[in-house]
């Protein structure tokens, strides 16, 4: 049986530690904190389909099955059905890059439809769309679900190094000890990169700062909504996204820019990040007048981008050692730790998610 520690219970660590363990191996999941406390945090993210790079398109329907799938095993309900609204010049792209695949259904939205969708959006009369298997992922229902699942698998300790020791194995230095391992996979958020360099794989990693403010609807109502993109550039901002909280009550806001963060793990400018969660404030009040202007809360995060996309993502793997990079993550959770499991135990990284490929690449 083949010993397997994943390092990081963020979705990504979780979804791995996961698959490895329905494959039968010997799963150590070591976590410092909280599952689901780093870059993972947060009651909801965006499950879309549409992207520039009809890989990632093609590994997203993917992933949509497997969130099915896991909520039939699970028990839970993983991905609202609500969908996922886009609007902006953008618009025909996305629904053209969808259209060779029937199993991401998407089509155009009048005003009047968009409106009745979304309540909570002002006026606007430009191009939109429904992504109709999209919507909201329920983020600590699926964090409480996996670590449940996985059991005396997860371990609360702070992992300090990894090394190749003379014997093949892999020794994890933690604050309580050292073990050996066949394989580790690392899914530190942005401590990956750290980790993953000491061993000589060098993920180049754009590390910054990121914030999203949550709304209350000033309705009080609790009828479902879709999650929300705009790159419309009609309310002051182009790459906002939305998304509602379980019950629908809430509705967090956030601007697809961060804040540049030094190599340590320190927020270069923290003017910047409270810069942005002021125009997130201003973008909420002048586009969704069906929230509450005031803030509820923040959630704070990490970014950790690869420079060929936003949305790109890739996986190195060398003697042992596995370590994936990426960012906006999360709605690729079961496809992506399906393709780590797969590398921990075959050595072989999928061709798609090899770092070489640019999977998520913007050009």
């Amino acid at each position: 049986m083949e010993r397997v520690a994943v390092v990081g219970a963020g979705i990504i660590g979780l979804s791995t530690a996961f698959a490895l363990q329905r494959r039968g191996a010997e799963v150590v999941l070591l976590e410092s904190g909280s599952p689901g406390g780093g870059q993972s945090a947060g009651q909801g993210r965006i499950f879309r389909h549409a992207h520039a790079d009809p890989r990632l398109v093609a590994q997203v329907v993917r992933s949509r099955a497997l969130w099915r799938a896991w909520e039939t095993e699970l028990g839970v309900e993983l991905v609202a059905r609500d969908g996922a609204v886009a609007i902006g010049d953008g618009v025909p792209d996305k629904l053209a890059a969808l259209a060779p695949f029937p199993d991401a259904p998407a089509r155009e939205l009048t005003s009047a439809e968009l409106h009745e969708r979304l309540p909570l959006l002002a006026d606007y009369d430009g191009p939109a769309m429904l992504d109709e298997h999209g919507g909201a992922i329920r983020t600590r229902a699926a964090i409480e679900a996996l670590t449940a699942r996985l059991g005396d698998s997860l371990v609360v300790d702070h992992v300090l190094a990894v090394r190749r020791r003379a014997d093949g194995d892999i020794e994890v230095r933690t604050g309580t000890g050292a073990r050996t391992f066949d394989q580790v996979v690392l899914c530190a958020g942005r401590r990956t990169a750290a980790l993953a360099g000491a061993l000589g794989l060098e993920l180049p990693v754009d590390l910054g700062a990121h914030v999203r403010l949550t709304f209350a609807r000033v309705d009080g109502g609790s009828a479902g909504l879709p999650t929300f993109q705009d790159g419309s550039g009609e309310f002051g901002e182009t790459g906002v996204y939305a998304s509602p909280y379980p019950g629908s009550q809430r509705y967090a806001v956030g601007l697809a820019g961060h804040t540049p963060a030094r190599p340590d793990g320190a927020v270069a400018d923290p003017e910047e990040l409270a810069a942005l969660a002021e125009r997130t404030v201003a973008y909420a009040r002048l586009a969704l007048p069906g929230l509450r202007p005031d803030p509820l809360d923040h959630v704070h995060c990490w970014v950790t981008a690869l420079p060929w996309g936003e949305d790109g993502v890739g996986v190195w793997h060398d003697d042992g050692v596995t370590a994936v990079a990426g960012h906006n993550l999360f709605k690729q959770a079961p496809v992506l730790g399906e393709a780590l499991a797969t590398t921990a135990l075959t050595g072989d990284v999928p061709d798609d998610w090899h770092h070489s490929a640019r999977l998520g690449r913007d050009d």
